[in-house]
Parts: structure tokens; C-alpha cells; sequence
């Protein structure tokens, strides 16, 4: 499993864009992101603060259903 690292919420942002996430709202700092799926739309909040926890880029992957992997891959 590759060592997730500090990222901003901007590039976590770009990287699930790439995965097919699509930008729906925003709100003070923090920013909604949905992905249509067959069973259904998922969705996930990314948090603009400055540098994202390993603890909250855990749950926010853990949210949009994404390995770690996948993730690293497309940063």
C-alpha cells in the first residue's frame, strides 16, 4: 500500500476530477463532489484548509470509495 502524504485540499481536488468526481458546490471552505455510479451517486466533502490530515484524506478516500492506490496515482 503507497504512503498516502500531506496534500492540499486543491490537489486532492484535481486528482479526484480525474477520477471522474465532478465539482457540484461549495460552501465556505468546504467543497462537494459527487460521482454518478450504477448503484447510484457517490459523493465525498473536501475541507480547503490549508495542508489535509492523513486522517482526513483516509476518510475522504474511505467516502469516494477509492483505494489509496488509485488516489496516488492520479495526484
Amino acid at each position: 500500500m503507497p504512503k498516502l502524504r500531506r496534500i492540499l485540499g486543491e490537489e486532492a481536488i484535481r486528482a479526484l476530477e480525474r477520477l471522474g468526481f465532478e465539482r457540484v458546490r461549495q460552501r465556505g471552505n468546504h467543497v462537494v463532489l459527487k460521482k454518478q455510479m450504477p448503484e447510484g451517486a457517490i459523493g465525498c466533502v473536501i475541507p480547503l484548509h490549508r495542508e489535509l490530515a492523513i486522517g482526513t484524506l483516509r476518510g475522504i478516500l474511505r467516502q469516494a470509495r477509492i483505494t489509496p492506490e488509485e488516489f496516488m496515482e492520479n495526484l
